[in-house]
């Protein structure tokens, strides 16, 4: 079982907690407001009292026993830096810390952090590629030029095959499953015949899926009536 050791209970901190414990990840919640502890303990099996600005505090934990150390801090960046950096002179594998701006994501890489979240711009993110095209139901970045995105079979593929459309040679688009409803078509074959109401799980350049998204969201729009 994976250990995490999660630090900062804020709203951040108490939503990625309660999916790791949901997921059945051992996660250590420490914090140093008492009242937050007090009323998250019973849902944690190792909940701690604790300000992490304090290495001692922190070396008594045994850093190195965890699988992931994650500073959730919000609202003091000083704190998040400090312990960061600390957790990482105390033999932490690796550092998941928070950051609200750019800045803060650059200052947490250079002082030792492995990984730096951004939840504030994920978020607005996620939603901007949403409200771009209404065809695009989901998405995951998995760098600066790639990612995956779930998407609403465009009206026209109704009926035709996968070697029909083409969507690699076409568009770009590597075809990873198809969603039926609650049913998925892993890695259908070139003579998957595409029905209404698919969507398909896309990997490619993002520039090119969002091209090929708003394409059709035009082309699948209602047509008015022409005024005589």
């Amino acid at each position: 079982m994976k250990s995490v050791l999660l630090i900062g209970m804020g709203k951040f901190g108490q939503a990625l907690g309660d999916k790791l414990t949901n997921m059945g990840v051992d996660v250590m919640i420490v914090d140093k407001n008492e009242n937050v502890i007090n009323t998250l303990a019973p849902r944690y099996d190792n909940a701690l009292i604790a300000n992490c600005m304090n290495a001692d505090n922190l070396n008594a934990m045994d850093i190195p026993s965890f699988d992931v150390c994650v500073v959730a801090i919000s609202d003091d960046f000083q704190s998040s830096l400090e312990i960061t950096s600390n957790l990482k002179d105390l033999g932490a594998r690796w550092v998941v810390s928070r950051a609200d701006t750019e800045i803060q994501r650059k200052f947490l890489l250079r002082i030792g952090a492995d990984e730096v979240v951004y939840p504030n711009r994920d978020i607005a993110e996620k939603l901007a590629v949403k409200l771009h095209s209404q065809n695009v139901y989901d998405y995951i970045e998995v760098d600066n030029e790639y990612s995956i995105f779930e998407i609403a079979v465009p009206s026209g593929w109704n009926g035709k095959t996968l070697i029909d459309e083409n969507p690699r040679g076409k568009y770009g688009l590597n075809i990873l499953l198809i969603k039926k409803g609650k049913n998925i078509v892993p890695s259908p074959g070139p003579n998957y015949v595409f029905e209404e109401g698919d969507h398909m799980l896309a990997f490619g350049s993002t520039e090119k899926i969002l091209a090929f998204t708003n394409k059709n969201s035009q082309s699948d729009k209602p047509k008015g009536k022409k005024k005589k």
